[in-house]
């Protein structure tokens, strides 16, 4: 079961602010796929939240658009920042990423963004959302929200 970025905020708006937040805390982000072999790739990323959705934009024939048109699971993490302070938590996003060639849809997107032409977009559909933080200085709290159900939120020392 997947869910785009609209559903996800609609279902649990509190921690898709967190999240949104998180990730427009920095510019780049961490990005991973899988390459042709299955093994997996890392690469640096902007992303947009735009119109309810969570978009990837890449320039053309990226390695990382490359893997997502033969393979289209991702996952895909907020930007620590510097130093060892999360600055609210460490934040990820798995799913599936579809790529866009409706032009009307990359001319919207262009619109918006302007992106560098040419390039790829993707919509992502959601299979995981997680949020790990220290609280009180005591604990380790991971909250993990998949499609159709709440947020689980797990604590321990």
């Amino acid at each position: 079961m997947t869910a785009n970025w609209a559903t996800f905020t609609a279902a649990e708006p509190e921690l898709a602010a967190t999240v949104e937040k998180r990730f427009g805390a920095f510019t780049h982000h961490i990005l991973a796929t899988l390459r042709k072999d299955g093994s997996p790739r890392t690469a640096g990323l902007e992303v947009r939240f735009l119109d309810g959705e969570l978009w990837l934009g890449m320039m053309p024939d990226s390695l990382k658009a490359l893997d997502l048109r033969r393979d289209a699971r991702f996952a895909l993490q907020a930007n620590p920042g510097p130093g060892t302070d999360t600055h609210g938590g460490d934040v990820r996003v798995s799913g599936r990423a579809v790529e866009v060639t409706d032009a009307g849809v990359k001319g919207a997107y262009r619109k918006e963004v302007e992106p560098p032409e040419p390039f790829h977009l993707f919509r992502t559909e959601l299979t995981e959302v997680v949020r790990t933080y220290v609280e009180d200085e005591k604990y380790l709290v991971v909250q993990v929200w998949k499609p159709g159900g709440l947020v689980r939120t797990l604590k321990r020392t």
